[in-house]
């Protein structure tokens, strides 16, 4: 079930600090999310638990997926960024007719 965004405002720290208790209220309830601006620049942001867990996995995933990324880079160190590029688009060229000959052999 699709569940409306919660609106993002910016504020600045002075009014975060005389409203906090409402702001408190309205992030648990997931109607808002803060931005807190000092001198006119976003510094912090005010974000319910959920947003803050879920940004916790994104950054997880994030980084497991920056460890493959390194362990490939580790495989291929001193090969040419030229030629990973040429068997790149030759694989990624092979892998883009194969659907097109699986299906004619069904035919």
């Amino acid at each position: 079930m699709f569940e409306p965004q919660p609106k993002t405002r910016t504020m600045k720290i002075s009014e975060v600090r005389s409203g906090l208790n409402t702001l408190v209220n309205e992030i648990y309830r997931e109607e808002t999310r803060v931005v807190v601006a000092k001198s006119g620049i976003p510094v912090a942001a005010l974000v319910s638990i959920d947003d803050l867990e879920r940004l916790d996995r994104l950054d997880q995933e994030r980084e497991e997926r920056f460890k493959v990324i390194d362990k490939v880079r580790e495989a291929f160190r001193g090969v040419p960024d030229e030629e990973i590029e040429r068997e790149t688009d030759r694989i990624l060229g092979i892998n883009q007719e194969l659907p097109q000959s699986v299906s004619s052999t069904r035919e």
